[in-house]
Parts: C-alpha cells; structure tokens; sequence
C-alpha cells in the first residue's frame, strides 16, 4: 500500500499543477478538490482499523497524520518537485524545524548558509541550541566553505534556493556533491524557485526539499501553509551511522523506515516520528486554497519574472538608487549560477537601496501608492519591505502581477519626492564607501557586510523635509 507514487502519469508541469494528486470524485463526481473537513475517519471493520493502525495498509483515520484533501496538496507538491512523497504543515517554518528535528537532535550540528530569511536565522540562532542542536554557519555558499565545519555530528547541508532577502545563488551542484561525499541529505528551501518552477533542486543534488507554500504556491496573501517533499534520492542504509533511526525506530512499534519504505523512508519517519506527536498540521481548507493558487502557478510566474527583470533595469539606471541586487542583471556577483540553476527567469524578488541611506529608504517606503508596505513575497500584489526595521539602506521588493509600467510609475513618483540634498549628500558622502564595500563583496567577503548605509552616514540637518512628512503613516 506504500509503494513508491511518481503521481504525474508523464504529464508536463503545467498539467500536473493543475491535475496533479486528483481524479474526480467516483461517488460523488466532484471536479474540485472537496474540503474533507472531518477529524477522523470511519473504519469498515475491526481488520480494516488494524490493517491501517499498523500500517500494513493504506488510507485514512485522523486527520493530525493524513487527511484527504491535504493529500492531494502532497502528492502536488511532490510531483511539481520530482520527489517521491511529500508532508504538508501549518507553515513554512514548522516545515524547516521538523524536517531538521527529524534528522538531528542534542549533541549534533547541522551546516548552514549565512544567506536565510530572517525567520529561519532566527529558529537556527535561539531555538535549534536550546535543543542542543549546533548550527555552523557557512559565509560563503559554495562547498569548500561548508566543508571545513563537517563532522562526525553534522546530519544535513542546508541552503535557500535563492536567499531572502539578499538573493544570494549557492552552488547547488557542488553542495549537492559534498553532502552525498560525507553521507549527509542536502536540505533545500526552494520557496523563491517556486515549487520547481524557477528551479528544481533535485536535478542537482537535493535530497530534501522545503517551503513555505504561503508564498509563490499560494500567490495571493491569503493563507500560510508549508510543505516537505522527499526527493527519494538518498540512500539512509549507507548512512546507518548517521541516522540509526531510519534502520530501527524507537518505541513499541519497532521496525525499519528503510526497509519498509524504501525511497519515501525519510517523508514516513517524518510524518509518524514528528508530524504526528508535534501536530504541526495544515488544515483541509488550507490545504484546498494553495491547491486553487498552485493551478496558476507557472503563469503567475512568468508574469513576476519578466515584471521582476524589468523593474531591475529601471532601478538599475535611476540616478536616486545607489545600488540593486538581482540576479537576472548581467553584473550581478550571482548571475552564473543563476543562469545556471534557474529555469523560465530569476525569481521574483530585488533588493535595493536608496540614495539617502536609512532615512531615504524609510520615506520611500511611506511615499509608494499601489505599493504595499508589508511582510510577505510572492503575492499577486506588489510587496516592499525594510526588513528587521534594519538601520540599512535596504528594500526588499517582491514584484507582483500588476501592469509593471504601473509599478514602476509607483517608484518613480516615489524616488522624486525624495529631498535632493539627501541624495546629494549620499553621492558625496557614501559612494566612495559603498564603492570600497562592493569591491571587498566581490573579492570575497561576505554580503551581509556590504549594505552598511545608516543614519549617522547621511547628516539629514540640511534636508527640506519636516520630520513629521518623513514618519507619515500610511501610502499618502
């Protein structure tokens, strides 16, 4: 009853994110996918309840380990990706901490980029050491970087597709390699590739794959939900070392995830191991909302993408702007591996700083129009943020599915209001710096070093601007 499921039938990526997991109901003849909205489920018989209690057979009984209608999402999201199995969750973030809880627990450490949202720094930097769990911190994303902090505790290489906020590429290949080297499974958050759209991890090493379905999956702000996907290609019975469990699990029900499960061992370990004493579930109506948003995907993206590339441009010749990280534009530090592990365009988010530092980037942020001022990427709606209320000169922009002249009017209107003596200032003051941060970025450093543009760097006793226009609340 667990044999491995490919679910596409060989049908294209646009087919199976439509179709992808569902047939028609044979009872009832339903095309939508129904909301099972039932906590449990009945048993025919007393063989029939033994028969899936000690999962000799397939189907349903409570809706904290498996529901119907968050199945389908599954074997979706799976298919999208190339993977053999999928475990849907209440939200990206529980996606990423049960997937390392299932692998790694006190005493262990896992490698990680320095490149991750700020959600995820977060869980790795408070929350993972308090359950004993080390994270290393590799600064650069390539694999002689992660190399030197492998060990004998390490159990899993973990990276963002593209990072968020910075839009970092790593070198998936070369990850990939040196995780299979050490036995370790390559853990990848693909949310900016899309769900296979932009990029499929698992064609250059992904073992594991992770989202945060609320984003591009879902695509219109409506509902958070995460998904696990298991590419099937790693091989726990020659990392028996690393992973005991996956040859014998704990408990009164004793017995092997590798050898009864084969290439879905780890998706299982993950859904009776964690998902089922954590509870950290997706709903069935949730479940149903990122179905309706995954239909459109491919389309939606394409739209962001060429959206995306066309503000980059805009952005990138606007005497107010003092830089714009994106890995579409030609001279951007990623733009090879972009080119190399990104499919049908680069993603759908930038970041840019203005002129003016931290005070230019907040007043832009208060002049935008159709603009939302807000958290969130990969909504329908065109999304900017200063992330942390950082003191750096930095936006982060997702493009929406709007007219993208329309956005770029938005930002166009909105850089002309800033105060030309902020501007001038910056052009006086910060580009010999920021000229002396992006050489010592290209020859090595870390990122995170480059965007170092504050209050104190831009003296703002000259602007024009009454303080009560600069702090306005609302998109005026």
């Amino acid at each position: 009853p667990y044999k491995t499921e490919r679910f596409d039938d060989g049908f294209r990526y646009d087919t199976i994110q439509v179709h992808g997991g569902h047939r028609p109901d044979k009872v009832t003849h339903a095309r939508a996918v129904p909301i099972y909205n039932s906590v449990s489920f009945v048993f025919t018989d007393s063989e029939h309840a033994r028969g899936i209690c000690s999962m000799k057979e397939g189907g349903f009984f409570y809706s904290r380990i498996s529901n119907p209608t968050v199945a389908v999402f599954e074997k979706r999201s799976a298919a999208l990706e190339g993977g053999t199995a999928a475990v849907a969750t209440a939200s990206g973030q529980a996606a990423i901490f049960n997937t390392i809880i299932c692998l790694a627990g006190a005493g262990d450490n896992i490698v990680a980029s320095i490149n991750l949202y700020g959600g995820t720094y977060s869980l790795f930097k408070t929350l993972l050491p308090r359950l004993g769990i080390t994270v290393r911190w590799a600064s650069q994303e390539v694999p002689q970087e992660f190399a030197k902090h492998i060990d004998d505790k390490t159990k899993l290489l973990f990276v963002e597709t593209i990072g968020n906020p910075r839009c970092s590429v790593p070198d998936l290949q070369g990850l990939g390699d040196l995780a299979h080297e050490h036995r370790l499974p390559f853990v990848v958050d693909n949310t900016f590739g899309a769900c296979g759209t932009w990029c499929r991890p698992i064609d250059f090493g992904a073992d594991i794959i992770v989202h945060s379905a609320t984003k591009w999956m879902g695509g219109h702000g409506t509902v958070v939900g995460g998904v696990i996907i298991d590419c099937g290609t790693f091989n726990w019975g020659e990392a028996v070392d690393r992973f005991p469990k996956m040859l014998q699990k704990d408990g009164p029900m004793s017995f092997s995830y590798w050898k009864a499960f084969g290439n879905i061992a780890f998706a299982m370990s993950l859904r009776l191991d964690i998902l089922m004493e954590v509870g950290s579930i997706l709903n069935p109506a949730s479940a149903q909302q990122l179905l309706i948003g995954m239909e459109t995907l491919s389309l939606r993206c394409e739209r962001h993408a060429t959206n995306t590339m066309a503000v980059a441009r805009y952005l990138e010749s606007h005497p107010r702007v003092a830089w714009v990280n994106y890995p579409g534009l030609e001279n951007n530090q990623y733009h090879a591996n972009a080119k190399k592990y990104l499919r049908k365009g680069f993603g759908g988010v930038l970041s840019f700083g203005p002129k003016g530092g931290d005070v230019a980037s907040k007043m832009l942020l208060n002049f935008v129009k159709i603009i939302s001022h807000q958290t969130n990427v990969g909504d329908s709606k065109t999304l900017a943020t200063h992330p942390w209320n950082s003191t750096h000169a930095f936006i982060r922009f997702s493009v929406g599915t709007e007219d993208v002249n329309d956005i770029i009017g938005d930002l166009d209107q909105a850089l002309a209001k800033l105060p030309a003596d902020l501007v001038a200032e910056h052009d006086q003051k910060l580009e010999v710096k920021f000229r002396k941060v992006a050489a010592k970025v290209e020859a090595g450093e870390k990122m995170a070093n480059g965007i170092e543009y504050t209050d104190a760097d831009v003296n703002t006793s000259r602007s024009n601007v009454p303080l009560s226009l600069q702090t306005m609340p609302g998109n005026a």
